[in-house]
Parts: C-alpha cells; sequence; structure tokens
C-alpha cells in the first residue's frame, strides 16, 4: 500500500543503488543457457484499479498482450480512460516534436489491452496472471481458486499484494511452485521499484521469470523473501510507528521530527507527513494484520493516536485532516 515509500529509497547513497542494480539474484545455480525459461507474453490483470491499470499500461507498452479483468465493465471503461490519459502525459515528454510519433505510440499500447469481465475466459491462454484486487485474505482466496482452475497448466501466478503473506494467498492453489509476488508502486509507470517475492515453496525457474519480466518492464527489481512488509513497508511502517510513540512520550513533536528527518536523513517527507500521505486507515490496516498474526513482534504494537485518528475519520490528506490539517478534498 505504501508504493510511494520509493521516493525516500531514492535518496540512498547513489553508489549503493548501482550496486543493487548489478546484483545478480538468480536463484539457480545453472547458467543463463542452462536454466530452464519460462516465455512470458500472455498477461492477465485482475483488478483495474490505480495498481492493476497501472501495471496493464507499463507491460503493453513493453509489448506484452494483456488482458485487464474486473467485475464491471464500466470499471474497466474507467481504468482505460486513466490509461489513456497516463499515456498521453507520457508521449508530450516522450514525442515533444512528434505528433504522429506519439500518436502511433498511444495506438499500439492500447491496441495491446483487452478487457473482460470473465476471470476464467481472460486467464484461458494467459502465461502470467497478476492478481490486483482489494486486500482481503478471502477475496483472494476465492480468486485464485478460480484461476487456478482455469489458466493453462504452465501459467505462473502472482500478487501485488504489499501487506500480505504470498504463502497464506497462493494455499488457494494447487501449484505453489509457480506462485509469487510482484510488489510494483504507485504510480505504476513512473516508479521504478519492483519487489519480487519468493516462499519457500516458488520454485527457481518460477522466480527467474518473474524476475525477469520485472526487467522486462523496465524496472528495477529486488528479490525478498515472504516477510511481512517485503522490503520498504517492513522498515516505513515501523518507522511511521515509532515516530508516533515518540510523540506520545514527549520526546519531541510531530513537526519538530518530520523538520528533523527531512534535513537530517533528506527524507523528502518526515514519519508523520508519509502517514498522511500514504492514508492513516491504510497503516493500521498493515499494522493490526502484523500484530494479529505476530503478537510477540514489539515493532508490530499498534498505536492509540494512530486508532483515535481513524475513529474520528481523520485519514490523512484523503480526508482532509490526519496529523496535519489540509486544504479541501472536494
Amino acid at each position: 500500500m505504501i508504493r510511494n515509500a520509493q521516493k525516500i529509497l531514492n535518496q540512498v547513497n547513489p553508489l549503493l543503488r548501482n550496486q543493487v542494480r548489478t546484483v545478480t539474484l538468480s536463484s539457480s545455480n545453472l547458467s543463463a543457457d542452462q536454466a530452464p525459461k519460462h516465455e512470458i507474453k500472455n498477461v492477465t490483470i485482475i483488478g483495474g484499479g490505480l495498481m492493476g491499470g497501472g501495471i496493464a499500461q507499463v507491460a503493453a507498452q513493453n509489448d506484452f498482450n494483456v488482458t485487464i479483468v474486473d467485475a464491471e465493465d464500466e470499471y474497466l471503461q474507467k481504468c482505460m480512460v486513466v490509461i489513456k490519459k497516463s499515456l498521453d502525459r507520457i508521449t508530450k515528454k516522450k514525442f515533444p516534436n512528434e505528433r504522429k510519433g506519439s500518436a502511433k505510440f498511444v495506438e499500439e499500447t492500447l491496441g495491446k489491452i483487452k478487457t473482460n469481465t470473465e476471470v476464467e475466459v481472460a486467464v484461458a491462454n494467459a502465461d502470467l496472471v497478476i492478481e490486483a484486487i482489494t486486500e482481503n485474505m478471502d477475496s483472494k482466496h476465492k480468486l485464485f481458486k478460480a484461476v487456478d482452475s482455469a489458466a493453462p497448466e504452465a501459467c505462473l501466478f502472482a500478487s501485488n499484494t504489499s501487506s500480505l503473506p504470498i504463502t497464506e494467498i497462493s494455499e488457494a492453489t494447487t501449484r505453489k511452485s509457480k506462485f509469487g509476488g510482484l510488489h510494483f508502486f504507485n504510480p505504476v509507470p513512473m516508479m521504478k521499484l519492483v519487489e519480487v517475492i519468493r516462499t519457500d515453496e516458488t520454485s527457481n525457474e518460477t522466480f527467474d521469470a518473474l524476475y525477469q519480466f520485472s526487467k522486462d518492464l523496465g524496472k528495477v527489481p529486488v528479490m525478498c523473501r515472504d516477510t511481512p512488509g517485503f522490503i520498504v513497508n517492513r522498515l516505513l511502517v515501523p518507522y511511521m510507528m515509532e515516530a508516533m510513540r515518540m510523540v506520545e512520550r514527549g520526546d519531541a513533536s510531530a513537526e519538530d521530527i518530520d523538520v528533523a528527518m527531512k534535513l537530517g536523513a533528506g527524507y523528502p517527507m518526515g514519519p508523520f507527513e508519509l502517514a498522511d500521505y500514504v492514508g492513516l486507515d491504510t497503516t493500521k490496516f498493515i499494522i493490526d494484520g502484523w500484530h494479529k498474526k505476530f503478537p510477540e513482534m514489539e515493532l508490530f504494537t499498534p498505536n492509540d493516536t494512530l486508532n483515535k485518528l481513524v475513529v474520528d475519520g481523520k485519514f490523512g490528506r484523503k480526508s482532509g485532516e490526519g496529523f496535519y490539517k489540509y486544504g479541501s478534498t472536494k
């Protein structure tokens, strides 16, 4: 959920970032020529929201055949409108003085995208299915049971979840070795990072295919085991929670903590500004879920201040008030 957190990662020393990009994370000991490969050309993305639409756009831009699935045709139409607007913005930078080139780019990208309201039909020829629906385990299990029965035997499955265990999601299928995580960041067309998640049962072939797919999208993939929050959220959520505890203890004010982290650590936003930006309801959902699953972990302890703000309907920027007050959200 905390998908814009890569802005913080971009403050890391450039040398370290370059080292991350050049590390080979292949999970197999075989050479590139020896390792079995799973070719991905047809990608089905389930969920036509902001994340699903963004993933679909980037995949289509990079010559993958894409099918977007959602429950209602109305949602799919809105998704395509958002993709078209995003492509128009991109072409202004990509083809500033080439109207024909711009039009061709948009036309070819949109031509790679189909829509469908029937999951079973949409996954019938898929090489990869990416789930980008609501963060609810029961909903994901129900979806993947249907996908598992309809998708080709060789098809790989991935979830774009940011807070739920990939291992638990995969339990709804009969192909755990072909299941992994692809955690994109918002906005997908702009954000370079993709966390590629492997479970204990994800095969080397599956991981390598998901990792290569991320690179083929022009992204920078990083590997992570199936740990709560993966890399970015695992570090950021406890960081924000500790900032809240500092205020509760009277150690410092929210304003001073934000200023300190921006000027002292070079972060573009302080922890309270970031929490308001992400959404306090979203932050609470994540920490509550982790605490329920790992009650012994002190880092995952819920916060009274956060709980009260959410109960009062103060979710941050999207509601007009959180730790700070904002202008009209209308």
